[in-house]
């Protein structure tokens, strides 16, 4: 039997970069042909995958002819074009956009959590997660299988990254524009500092100065003054699981980071939990590694986990005043488990089958 082809579709991009360099470091290879798909601005270029130097081509629907597996990973009016025609064309498209998480008939997966979903996909598309509740996925899937999970409050410290390439370009013209200045005497230091280095805040991805600062908002206004990126927690968190009444409340906030998110996480499950238990769960899942000794200042931090595949988790307590909850604290890369990486891995969960 010959090995199915996989396509990339936004291999040029901040995530498309990132997958390429997930497949070429992992060490297994079930597939037979690659295509790397962009733009047609970006057609021609030459990209190299595991040891091969592929070119790049233009985004059409004869791309997709013989395709078994299609990721995109684009922007969301793109996904919503082009995942049904590759569908059309008899690929599983797997996407990373927003285009088809909250679509019923797409399953959204973490394979951790719900490989299962894999296999009902009645439009040919699989939808990955929203990189926020990814990070937190694999560690809240864990307990919930074994202490059934109530409510989750969340509180999120996003990286400049979750806003693509303009939001790292933004933030580190920041610092460049603040660096070695005397700042944060009074206020209005940071945004004299940057009008000065002619970053006016019209023109920045973020509604606030980002550098020496956090910002309480993350994504789009919705209904009753919620961010986007807050009901994306809510619901993904719902459709993942498998609880359509889970009670959840996220507050988004972003911070000075280029790459990696962070949740504070408020956990009630239905049955008695320890931290003591949590600490053996987390232990046994592969793609969750155990951070967590406050004595010796050891804990998860960005810093420390960029560039990584697990989820990083740490901070474990019985909360207090509250009976069946933990809180603890999760990272993640957001450009690899929380975007690239889950889409490889539903994927090579799809070669398998």
């Amino acid at each position: 039997m010959s090995k199915p082809t996989l396509a990339l579709v936004g291999a040029t991009g901040a995530v498309g970069t990132v997958m390429i360099d997930i497949m070429n470091g992992r060490k297994e290879w079930p597939w037979g042909e690659v295509r790397l798909i962009a733009s047609p601005r970006s057609a021609g270029k030459k990209i190299t995958v595991r040891g091969e130097e592929l070119t790049v081509i233009a985004l059409a629907p004869e791309v997709f002819d013989g395709v078994d597996v299609a990721m995109f990973d684009v922007p969301d009016e793109v996904s919503a074009q082009w995942a049904p025609i590759a569908a059309e064309r008899g690929a599983v498209a797997v996407d990373n956009s927003g285009a088809f998480r909250m679509d019923a008939d797409v399953p959204l997966v973490v394979p951790e959590v719900n490989s299962d979903k894999i296999a009902d996909r009645p439009r040919g598309i699989i939808a990955n997660p929203n990189c926020t509740t990814l990070s937190m996925m694999a560690a809240i899937g864990a307990l919930h299988r074994e202490f059934q999970l109530q409510e989750l409050v969340v509180a999120s410290y996003q990286a400049a990254s979750g806003a693509g390439q303009d939001g790292i370009d933004r933030l580190q013209a920041e610092y460049a524009a603040v660096a070695g200045k005397d700042l944060g005497g009074k206020a209005g230091d940071v945004r004299e500092a940057l009008a000065a280095a002619g970053l006016s805040q019209e023109g920045s991805p973020f509604p606030a100065p980002l550098a020496l600062n956090v910002i309480p908002w993350a994504g789009s206004l919705k209904e009753d003054g919620w961010a986007s990126e807050e009901l994306k927690v809510r619901n993904e968190s719902r459709k993942i699981l498998g609880i359509e009444d889970l009670k959840v409340s996220a507050t988004c906030v972003r911070v000075p980071v280029v790459t990696t998110h962070s949740l504070a996480v408020h956990a009630r499950f239905a049955e008695p939990v320890t931290v003591e238990q949590a600490r053996a769960i987390f232990s046994a899942q592969p793609s969750v590694v155990l951070v967590d000794d406050p004595e010796k200042g050891q804990f998860p931090t960005p810093a420390d986990v960029v560039g990584g595949d697990p989820t990083y988790v740490g901070r474990i307590r019985q909360a207090l005043d509250f009976p069946n909850t933990l809180d603890f604290f999760v990272c993640g890369d957001n450009l690899r488990k929380g975007a690239a990486l889950n889409t490889y891995e539903i994927a090579e969960q799809l070669a398998k089958r």
